[in-house]
């Protein structure tokens, strides 16, 4: 009886998740989507690793533009499944770049393996519970509802 949580409680905790994780993974990719050309070709880089050699600026700023624009869809939980899915495809190739630049699996104040690999398995885990209740998707998922 004491571990038992309504399903309230449980909302409450998953907002509190989508709301702390999409702040943080947009104020990751800000200084990236501010960066520009140079800064988004670097980034595009890593899909060399996928055989994928053209446009780099292109796929640099697809993925600041994932991170940035997909965590304010996070926080709001709107379009949440495609911004997540799109986030867990965006980590992934961060941890094919981190693994191609040898960098560690995990070490303090370094670029390293797990961080990408952690938020990726966060995304893909949101990915498969969506938005909930208190979110835009469900606001205009009931909205259709009662049109209907």
């Amino acid at each position: 009886m004491f571990f038992y949580f309504s399903d309230t409680v449980r909302e409450i905790g998953y907002l509190i998740i989508r709301v702390g994780i999409g702040t943080m993974i947009m104020l990751h990719g800000f200084p990236k989507i501010m960066g520009g050309p140079e800064t988004w070709a670097f980034l595009g880089g890593a899909m060399e690793n996928f055989g994928i050699t053209f446009a780099p600026a292109f796929w640099g700023f697809m993925a600041a533009f994932a991170e940035f624009v997909g965590g304010i869809f996070l926080i709001l939980g709107f379009f949440h499944r495609i911004a997540a899915l799109l986030l867990t495809f965006t980590m992934a190739t961060a941890v094919m770049f981190h693994i191609s630049a040898g960098d560690p699996f995990m070490a303090a104040g370094e670029a390293n393996v797990a961080y990408a690999l952690e938020m990726g398995i966060i995304f893909l885990g949101m990915f498969f519970i969506g938005a909930r209740k208190w979110s835009l998707d469900s606001y205009f998922k009931k909205k259709r509802r009662s049109e209907a």
